[in-house]
């Protein structure tokens, strides 16, 4: 009778065990497959994210190309603008009469590049132009005198002017110029207005 209850209770032990070990393997294999459809998403995810990404880059080199071209013409249409001003004789610097106008002059010895170069026999000025100048280009102005005598070494004698020229101009700004002796010459209306009252030799 007793062995009886015994294998009884030992069937159902491992009917138990049974159960137990078809759950595991249930849990197991339903914890696999929400694995591998999470890596799936996953793998989804990092694939739309780098093609977004992608997206973002291409239309941000756009962006910055439009910008970059919009800028680049409007410093060439500042340059143009006071070049053909000058270079009509209409304004006159310091009392001066210069008899040479040159744009975009290279340096010979450096990168540098200057704007606007007009000369005598015994002055120079060197012209920077921007479409809308802020106080930041004021220390590459004045780097320009010194960079022009490295570069044209046979003007060491001459006396160097600077000037920034813009389309547009504001207090602090002009402050900073006069402080520095830098002439400003801005567009008003239809014609170019200079104050060199303020001018050092360089």
């Amino acid at each position: 009778m007793e062995s009886h209850q015994d294998n009884h209770r030992l069937a159902a032990v491992e009917a138990m065990l049974a159960e137990i070990a078809r759950q595991i393997k249930e849990s197991q294999a339903a914890a696999e497959q929400r694995s591998a459809e999470f890596e799936q998403e996953m793998k989804e995810y990092r694939a739309a994210a780098a093609l977004e990404m992608q997206k973002i880059r291409e239309a941000q080199a756009k962006t910055d190309k439009q910008i970059g071209g919009m800028s680049y013409n409007h410093g060439k249409f500042a340059e143009d603008y006071f070049f053909n001003s000058f270079h009509k004789g209409k304004q006159n610097f310091l009392g001066e009469k210069f008899d040479h106008i040159k744009k975009n002059l290279k340096g010979t010895e450096t990168d540098d590049e200057f704007d606007i170069v007009m000369l005598n026999g015994h002055a120079i000025w060197l012209v920077e132009t921007k479409f809308k100048a802020h106080e930041n280009d004021i220390p590459e102005v004045l780097e320009k005198a010194c960079a022009f005598r490295v570069n044209f070494p046979k003007y060491e004698n001459h006396k160097v002017y600077l000037g920034l020229a813009s389309m547009a101009f504001y207090p602090k700004l002009e402050k900073e110029c006069i402080k520095e002796g830098i002439a400003l010459i801005k567009q008003v209306g239809d014609t170019v207005v200079i104050n060199d009252e303020h001018l050092k030799v360089f």
